[in-house]
């Protein structure tokens, strides 16, 4: 492996033949990772990673991060000390609760889709590193070919929306999942919301419903060309995931099937609360863990942190990532 200040670059080899990745592995680290210090999701400081699943160039790029206190809410099922455990155990620290947001671009041909969108500028402090990595990655967000988006939740959409609910990308297709939208845009939603949620419905309500470059996409059919759209309800009412192939190789973008691999990826019984609907969403964990296992899909995860990739193994009664740097 040669490193540089600039960055550095692992050979497939390195990574590992399981991967089923061709070419190089490219990571660069990022001038605020190095200027902050640890991050205990992306102990490398990478602003972003390149890899290939067959001929799809896949780049994960990093949203930042934030930190939570310890919750006796967090996980419903599974006490702090259970949580603690379970961070020490993935080398993590256990004084605080970890959240990172790595979005994932794909390259087909002459196209680049995105895949969520990030928490947009202004938001959570630590977080709105997209633009800056990914145009480190040499991604310009101003020519994606289209926006595919896996749920509503604010990490994952207000990237699409200016502060004052101005349209971010008004050029590109956009593709959310259609049950995602009508339960979200319903209007009648918002009263049976619980408090700390109906302030999502409004922001959808106030910008998509008025979107001309808005598509809607139904399971088992593509988002766009080369995408097929998998439900993985649960987490949210129409969370859904997107399965890519190119040869014999596979690419599963989970969304947030699962929190933090340390958490729910390591558990998959336990629920975590930004889940809606915890049982189905313990469901859906586990019929796509069992499938990407079995077919060796490559996968990534939008809270796994950095690189925010691999592969993923059985372990006991749960299963573990195996990163692809």
């Amino acid at each position: 492996m040669h490193s540089t200040r600039r960055g550095f670059v692992l050979s497939a080899a390195a990574a590992g033949a399981a991967f089923g990745l061709d070419g190089k592995i490219e990571i660069m680290p990022s001038a605020w990772a190095q200027a902050a210090g640890p991050h205990p999701l992306n102990p490398k400081g990478m602003g972003f990673l390149k890899f290939k699943v067959g001929d799809i160039q896949v780049t994960t790029v990093y949203d930042g991060e934030i930190y939570r206190p310890h919750d006796a809410g967090f996980v419903n099922n599974a006490s702090i000390d259970d949580v603690k455990a379970a961070l020490r155990a993935a080398n993590l620290p256990d004084d605080r609760l970890p959240n990172a947001y790595t979005v994932t671009f794909v390259t087909l041909g002459d196209r680049t889709i995105m895949f969520d969108a990030g928490n947009g500028l202004g938001g959570t402090p630590g977080t709105g590193k997209l633009a800056e990595n990914a145009k480190a990655a040499g991604i310009d967000l101003a020519k994606l070919s289209a926006i595919v988006v896996t749920h509503f939740h604010p990490d994952h959409i207000f990237g699409l929306m200016t502060k004052e609910n101005g349209q971010v990308f008004a050029n590109t297709e956009i593709v959310v999942p259609e049950s995602e939208y009508k339960f979200w845009s319903d209007p009648a939603v918002i009263d049976k919301l619980p408090e700390g949620r109906k302030g999502i419905a409004r922001r959808v309500q106030a910008t998509m419903t008025s979107w001309k470059n808005l598509k809607q996409v139904g399971a088992d059919k593509d988002a766009v060309a080369g995408v097929r759209a998998v439900a993985s309800p649960g987490h949210s009412p129409g969370h859904m995931s997107y399965l890519l192939a190119s040869g014999g190789s596979q690419l599963m973008v989970l969304g947030d099937v699962t929190n933090i691999p340390a958490i729910n990826l390591r558990n998959p019984g336990w629920h975590v609360m930004f889940d809606q609907d915890a049982k189905v969403a313990e469901a859906s964990r586990r019929q796509m863990f069992d499938r990407v296992v079995a077919d060796k899909i490559v996968c990534s995860g939008y809270h796994w942190g950095m690189p925010g990739a691999g592969t993923v193994a059985k372990e006991g009664n749960g299963y573990a990532l195996v990163p692809v740097a």
